[in-house]
């Protein structure tokens, strides 16, 4: 099967759906807010256009699938405060839509197991902002809406090493404190079997199978380099952005049960373990040599 898959905010997770579904013969179209870009992003393959409301109405009637990655800001949704109309008019021929959220939706559920059917009880800002937007999506009649809420994320150019490396990684340790991550490829191969078999209407966790403490990823990072492993540093003590220190707030173990039972896979990086060692084969060569 193939399509033509308008992607709205064109970023990193999106991008690694592109790059599976480019060579299987699909048109992407993706939107950025920086004409600068728009030749870079030619160079991979998929058709760029400006962030603009006439672009992007233009897109979505050519479109049959939607991919919404753009996170909400002061005025709700980006996508739906631009274009919400010709959404609504197009929802009918659109096979597939999905929305990429966030796993802080469900807010602190102190360290417990959630699934999908946890309550959505963001505390913070930006948790709830998402709640607003995926209920926003949801209520666009005759829309076939997938939610993805996704856990960190992490893949090529984004991972722990270059810290390590450096000497400013920290092992910040927040007792009982634990996070769920998702590789992006995983990311980009939940989204292409939901689009093979869609469900609208339903919502999935995408994460890996092992939540762990932060200090625990930044261990095996350095172990993989061979380089010692950074000390210890006591959450109250550690030097972080109010951004960062804000999701030490949620402490909970997301579920990704539904993905491999509803959608019939298995994460390719069940665990931070795999996922690093590839992203270093990957930046290093298969020696893995530092």
């Amino acid at each position: 099967m193939t399509g033509t898959l308008l992607s709205l905010g064109h970023g990193y997770s999106a991008r690694a759906l592109a790059a599976r579904l480019l060579p299987q013969g699909w048109t992407v179209i993706g939107t950025t807010r920086d004409p600068d870009k728009l030749g870079s992003l030619a160079e991979t393959g998929i058709e760029p256009i400006l962030w603009d409301r006439e672009a992007v109405e233009r897109a979505l009637a050519r479109a049959d699938h939607l991919l919404m990655s753009a996170a909400p800001g002061d005025e709700g949704d980006p996508a739906l405060a631009l274009a919400r109309d010709t959404i609504a008019a197009r929802a009918p021929n659109i096979r597939w839509a999905g929305y990429l959220s966030t796993t802080g939706v469900y807010g602190d559920a102190d360290g417990a197991w959630i699934d999908e059917r946890a309550p959505l009880n963001a505390h913070s800002r930006r948790g709830r902002a998402r709640v607003k937007a995926e209920a926003d999506w949801a209520a666009i009649p005759g829309l076939p809406l997938h939610i993805f809420r996704l856990a960190g994320i992490y893949g090529p150019g984004r991972g722990p090493f270059a810290k390590v490396r450096e000497g400013r990684a920290q092992r910040v340790v927040k007792p009982g404190q634990v996070f769920s991550r998702t590789h992006v490829e995983d990311i980009a191969r939940v989204l292409e079997a939901s689009i093979a078999h869609p469900t609208p209407g339903e919502a999935f966790n995408v994460c890996d199978d092992e939540p762990a403490p932060p200090q625990d990823v930044i261990a095996h990072a350095a172990e993989l380099l061979g380089l010692p492993i950074p000390p210890e540093v006591p959450f109250d003590e550690a030097d972080m952005s109010p951004m960062a220190r804000s999701f030490y707030a949620d402490n909970k173990r997301t579920s990704n049960e539904k993905v491999k039972h509803m959608l019939d896979l298995e994460m390719r990086y069940p665990t931070y373990r795999e996922g690093l060692a590839a992203l270093l084969r990957e930046t290093e060569g298969d020696s893995g040599t530092p």
